[in-house]
């Protein structure tokens, strides 16, 4: 449709996730209309994380070195490890502040559609960890769906030798939510979860 720069950058934005081409055309105009010192720090911004950016060495999140800031911390709690599937859904947890023990990121979930298998994820680092380090607890935190679903109840298959305490993230109603508005599935899943007040 357009020529030269602006479509490139234009095809080269509607290759992201999430954007489509009409996205992609705004955005792509509204950079092209910044100040200069605007696309700069853009562009600076991309360069740097996609050479400062790695996988921690133990956890598998992201990080600016070998191993990430939570891995680091002499404060956490190492028996106990909170499995996600990826580093954005460690930042979700992590911003609750309710997770005193590490992490280790899957690196997506279980999904024959996509051809994303258990050979794909993460695993065998997972179960090693346990093993390696006393692991008592870990939690799964994969999201409540088809894929995540799947993907805790593989996981946990693999842990119950190990003898370690494997829980699940409770799965319901949101706090605030109205019972009127709740389908089946969540509210079915909020009473099997219900807890002695």
């Amino acid at each position: 449709m357009f020529e030269g720069p602006i479509q490139d950058l234009i095809d080269e934005l509607s290759r992201l996730p999430g954007i489509g081409p009409k996205s992609a055309q705004r955005l792509a105009f509204y950079i092209v209309k910044a100040p200069a010192e605007d696309a700069r720090r853009l562009s600076e911004a991309l360069v740097a994380a996609k050479d400062k950016v790695r996988f921690c060495t133990e956890c598998f999140a992201v990080s600016e070195g070998d191993r990430c800031r939570i891995c680091r911390d002499p404060g956490r709690d190492p028996t106990v490890i909170c499995v996600v599937e990826e580093s954005k859904d460690q930042a979700a947890i992590e911003k609750a502040g309710v997770i005193k023990g590490r992490y280790h990121v899957l690196g997506g979930a279980i999904s024959p559609l996509e051809g994303i298998g258990p050979d794909d994820l993460r695993v065998q680092e997972l179960l090693d960890r346990v093993q390696r380090d006393g692991v008592q607890e870990v939690i799964l935190a994969t999201n409540p769906n088809l894929e995540g679903n799947a993907t805790a109840m593989f996981v946990a298959a693999l842990l119950r030798p190990s003898g370690v305490r494997v829980t699940r993230l409770a799965s319901g109603l949101p706090v605030g939510g109205d019972l009127e508005y709740a389908d089946e599935v969540t509210l079915g899943q909020a009473l099997e979860g219900r807890r002695e007040m």
